[in-house]
């Protein structure tokens, strides 16, 4: 205790202000030295109660003084040591303050690029609106201008549908048809004189090899010299495209009689040469010339018959054809030409209409629509359409020429392999082509071809199938003519789905007729009328107008390979059934018109479906029928419509371009602006009118 005093004294007296590091309770058990040396040194238990208690007293309150000074130091230690921690503190968060303002910073400034960006899409947007109000004047422009053409060309039309048959349209035509007169002769002639070409084959194959032929061979040599006729038409189809747009449609008709004079030459001299080859020769020549025909002929007088008589003057083509069939059977009877010696110039007659036709048609106009769109010989054209039209007054024509030319600068000269990949006129050709093959595949060819062993089959006598044959030809073109003003007045479309019809029951009836004629002895007679009813049909619809509506289906510049094409299907259908009927005849023997039945269905559902009409129509308006498709409304349909597209490309290309979008920075989410904002769209065809939306307040908040 004494030693505790010792320090606490000396700690006194040297002034500490801070207090010396012992414990309390050693305070209070020390006894100073003082007392210590007052006893002489010597320490005793006994000491006076006084003397202690002022010690004591002493010590207390210097030990509450340096009580009171250590509290004090603390409490400013406390003091210094709390306004350090403070000071830490508030450094930590200015820093952290400081951080969120350089981010908020450059938010501001990102979004005051935004919003400069937006100034500048708000610029360009009010040019596009500027510019679109332009463009909606030039669109109520061209509407006015639209509806004027409209109103011209629906009277330029029904000047067109005033116009009449002249004399001189008249001859022009009947030069014509006597090309299909040739096909529908060369058709037929072969029927009647069947038995007596069958046994000069027979004598001829007797005197070279000194063998008897076969009657099977017989009917297949036959069959041959039938069907080498639609061989040859298949290569005159298919070359008939370009014949025309290299020698013109009055050209190729020329031409092409040189082709009818040399196979009726050959047919004529075969019984002359013993050479049954020749026959066959002869037959492969002539149809070569007839396929020529059948593509030529349409094409010809479609071009040059007005818009009002192009269905009517159209069906003369079947009327020559049913008139051609006439001539051939009345001639090949047996009191006239179908007798052993008579039927080698029963052949050679094929020779007059190639005759009279090169005689005729030289005095004809060229097609105008050749002259001034293939050729672009306007005033030969005009000079041709005063002839045909016996008026000087051709400006309509000049003009409807016009438009189909316009109408079809894209396709003009197109090729068999571009019309075949051309997506508007797939649909065309697809019509054309089903059109002809509804016209072979009804069954006709083989009441054409074998009429005669048909009635005799069907229980008649040999003379009597003979002129159940001719009243076939007659019906032909009896029916042909009555169908002549029906064409432009009830319509193609609906002709034909009558026609198919009525096609479709006869052969049903035909086919019973077979099935039953061994139980009823008047059954014969019914076939006979169903056979001839079934033909009525036939002349009503399928027999003209698939020549007829595959022709105005094109315009100028495809129209010749169309042409081609649905020709060569035609005469490949022809070929078809000309090899092939003496066979399924043998193995259906009564069923053999129930695959016929089976086509005439399909055929009228077809029709019914997809066929257009197109009676009263231009070349330009049957056209825009087919560019009506992928939900086109009718304004891209109308004939302007590529004149005012090009229109508003042109002021399309005028239009600023839009400023390229800003980078965000994705770190931040700054000033975010929705994707109108970045960018808009100078398309005069998806222009949308939006408002900006407020989205650029947003800003990250600093965390206090």
């Amino acid at each position: 205790m004494r030693q505790s005093c010792h320090r606490l004294l000396e700690h006194q007296q040297t002034g500490g202000d801070e207090p010396p590091l012992y414990s309390p309770i050693d305070q209070i058990s020390v006894v100073p030295d003082h007392v210590a040396r007052q006893g002489g040194g010597k320490l005793t238990r006994y000491a006076t109660t006084e003397e202690d208690e002022a010690t004591l007293r002493e010590l207390l309150l210097s030990l509450q003084r340096q009580v009171n000074v250590m509290s004090m130091n603390l409490s400013a230690k406390l003091d210094e040591l709390q306004r350090g921690d403070r000071q830490l503190e508030t450094t930590v968060a200015l820093c952290e303050i400081r951080t969120q303002l350089q981010e908020l910073t450059k938010s501001v400034e990102s979004c005051q690029s935004e919003v400069s960006e937006v100034k500048r899409d708000m610029v360009a947007i009010k040019q596009e609106l500027d510019t679109v109000q332009q463009v909606k004047e030039e669109i109520e422009e061209l509407r006015e201008y639209v509806d004027r053409l409209e109103e011209h060309t629906q009277r330029r039309k029904l000047r067109l549908l005033e116009q009449g048959l002249t004399f001189f349209l008249s001859y022009a035509i009947l030069a014509a048809v006597l090309g299909m007169l040739q096909f529908g002769y060369n058709t037929g002639v072969i029927n009647a004189p069947s038995k007596n070409i069958a046994n000069f084959m027979k004598d001829v194959y007797k005197k070279r090899y000194g063998i008897d032929l076969h009657d099977g061979t017989v009917n297949s040599l036959f069959s041959i010299a039938v069907s080498i006729f639609a061989i040859g038409g298949m290569l005159g189809g298919f070359s008939g495209g370009m014949i025309a747009n290299r020698f013109g449609r009055k050209g190729g008709l020329l031409l092409n009689n040189i082709l009818g004079i040399s196979g009726a030459s050959l047919m004529g001299f075969t019984k002359i040469s013993h050479c049954y080859e020749l026959l066959i020769f002869g037959r492969f020549i002539i149809g070569v010339n007839c396929g020529l025909n059948t593509s030529l002929v349409p094409m010809y007088i479609s071009e040059i018959a007005p818009l009002n008589l192009r269905g009517g003057l159209g069906t003369v083509n079947q009327l020559a054809v049913t008139v051609g069939l006439l001539i051939s059977q009345v001639l090949g009877i047996e009191q006239i030409l179908g007798t052993d010696e008579g039927w080698p110039i029963l052949l050679g007659l094929a020779i007059c209409p190639a005759i009279l036709q090169l005689l005729l048609l030289p005095a004809c106009p060229e097609s105008p629509r050749y002259l001034l769109i293939t050729r672009q010989w306007e005033e030969e054209a005009r000079r041709a359409l005063r002839r045909l039209r016996a008026s000087n007054q051709v400006e309509e024509d000049i003009e409807e020429m016009r438009a189909e030319e316009r109408a079809q600068q894209a396709e003009a000269s197109i090729s068999m392999r571009e019309l075949l990949c051309s997506p508007t006129l797939r649909a065309p050709l697809l019509i054309g082509v089903v059109m002809q093959l509804s016209q072979q595949l009804s069954g006709i060819n083989a009441v054409f071809y074998y009429s005669t062993s048909l009635f005799t089959s069907s229980g008649l006598t040999e003379e009597s199938a003979k002129f159940a044959t001719m009243g076939i030809g007659a019906v032909m073109v009896g029916m042909t003519l009555v169908s002549l003003p029906l064409m432009d007045r009830t319509g193609r479309r609906t002709l034909h789905l009558y026609g198919l019809g009525g096609m479709f029951i006869f052969s049903i009836f035909i086919t019973i007729s077979f099935l039953i004629k061994e139980m009823i002895d008047w059954m014969s007679y019914l076939s006979v009328v169903s056979t001839l009813s079934f033909v009525v049909f036939f002349a009503v619809g399928p027999g003209s107008i698939p020549w007829l509506i595959t022709a105005e289906l094109f315009s100028q510049g495809p129209r010749p390979s169309a042409m081609a094409i649905a020709v060569l299907v035609n005469w490949m259908a022809n070929f078809v059934v000309g090899i092939g009927f003496p066979s399924m005849k043998a193995l259906l023997e009564n069923y053999t018109f129930l695959p016929f039945s089976a086509f005439l269905a399909i055929f009228w559902i077809f029709t019914y479906k997809k066929v257009p009409e197109t009676k009263n129509k231009t070349f330009e308006e049957i056209l825009a029928l087919f560019r009506n498709t992928n939900g086109r409304d009718s304004f891209r349909d109308s004939r302007l419509y590529g004149s005012m597209m090009n229109c508003v490309n042109a002021l399309e290309q005028q239009l600023p371009p839009p400023p390229p979008p800003a980078p965000v920075d994705e770190k931040h989410d700054s000033c975010k602006s929705p994707p109108h904002c970045a960018s808009s769209s100078n398309s005069l065809h998806n222009i949308s009118f939006t408002f900006l939306s407020p989205s650029c307040s947003h800003f990250t908040k600093p965390a206090y």
